[in-house]
């Protein structure tokens, strides 16, 4: 599923690297269409949250388990996240699903991911 716009409720959860630079795929369009921040590597911007996916998966588990209590505290929002990790990062879902394991019912996880987390 393609995320193109987002209801009041909604943020997009994108992938981001340690500087910010939201230059390419879903980090690209969190930019341009969801009010991401030019320089701000994790957590909410406008109608975004980003993850830092590019420094290491020790980074990436670190930063998914705070977006987690971020989600837990915030039940009045809904979180669509993109295949965190698994673009430009190249992680497989494989790789990164069971760091969202245990997340709350206000997070709408990839099928990918959802694969990954119903098998284990």
């Amino acid at each position: 599923m393609r995320i193109e716009q987002l209801r009041p409720d909604e943020v997009f959860v994108f992938g981001s690297n340690a500087h910010g630079a939201h230059g390419g795929g879903a980090a690209r369009l969190a930019y341009e269409r969801f009010r991401a921040v030019w320089g701000q590597s994790e957590g909410l911007q406008g109608r975004s949250y980003g993850i830092d996916t590019m420094s290491g998966l020790e980074v990436l588990a670190e930063q998914s388990a705070r977006f987690v209590e971020f989600a837990r505290e915030h039940p009045e929002l809904r979180f669509l996240m993109t295949e965190v990790g698994c673009g430009i990062a190249g992680y497989t879902p494989e790789q990164v699903a069971r760091y969202f394991a245990g997340a709350p019912a206000n997070v709408v996880l990839p099928q990918s991911f959802a694969r990954v987390i119903d098998a284990d």
